[in-house]
């Protein structure tokens, strides 16, 4: 089933790319968001949705934590960028020949390996309520904690040769997302074929219609054409 407008997605394959997809691009209609990280308490549902913290886990969110997890998806933004636009990496991390002039592809990936070295989140198995096993954060929720959970699955995509390759744009009107695509044959066009697919389907189907209505009928066509034209000539004069 499709999100509701404005909900966060979760449908790019990878934890690092559905941060980067909660600034996808411009609003598709009334109640969007381009910003769909637009306060503290979106960054919390975020969080809880994709699986970072627990639901019902108390979060202190606030605006510092949303500025520190806008950096990092503006950071990842532009390193995935730089894969799809086959940027190279010299072995020392800066980048190498064919790249940018002042490329800040060293630096960016310098701070995604300082924002990945705290330790991650640490979860435990506890019993809930009913007395099933639930997850659990060790110590409770952190900032940087979160964002290095982030950060090195961003790490394990770009150092992934496999994966690097599968790293497709969505070719949906006014879509930028980017998506692993796993489908068979790697043949996947749209971020989500229930959103941009069906868009994209609607408006091929209006653009036929749109064609149909605007070529003239066969009776149309018969009458303007010559033969017509020369019998209607003649009817006229013997009239």
């Amino acid at each position: 089933m499709a999100a509701a407008s404005g909900d966060p997605r979760f449908d790019t394959g990878r934890l690092c790319l559905d941060l980067v997809a909660t600034a996808a691009g411009p609003p598709r209609g009334p109640g969007d968001r381009a910003e769909r990280l637009d306060g503290p308490e979106r960054l919390g549902v975020w969080l809880v949705r994709s699986g970072l913290v627990p639901p019902g886990t108390a979060l202190a969110a606030d605006q510092d934590w949303l500025d520190r997890f806008r950096e990092l998806r503006e950071l990842l933004r532009r390193l995935v960028r730089a894969q799809l636009d086959g940027a190279p990496a010299d072995p020392a991390g800066t980048p190498g020949p064919g790249s940018a002039p002042n490329s800040s592809l060293g630096r960016d990936l310098d701070r995604l390996n300082a924002l990945a070295a705290p330790a991650p989140s640490v979860i435990r198995a506890v019993p809930g309520r009913d007395g099933t096993l639930v997850r659990a954060l060790a110590g409770g929720p952190g900032c940087a904690a979160l964002l290095s959970d982030v950060a090195r699955d961003a790490i394990r995509l770009l150092t992934d040769p496999v994966a690097r390759g599968r790293l497709r744009e969505c070719e949906g009107d006014s879509c930028s997302r980017v998506y692993l695509d796993t489908s068979r044959g790697r043949r996947r066009r749209w971020c989500s074929s229930e959103i941009c697919g069906n868009r994209e389907r609607v408006a091929r189907h209006r653009r036929r219609s749109t064609a149909r209505r605007s070529r003239p009928s066969a009776a149309a066509r018969s009458s303007s054409s010559p033969a017509a034209t020369a019998a209607n000539v003649t009817a006229s004069g013997q009239s």
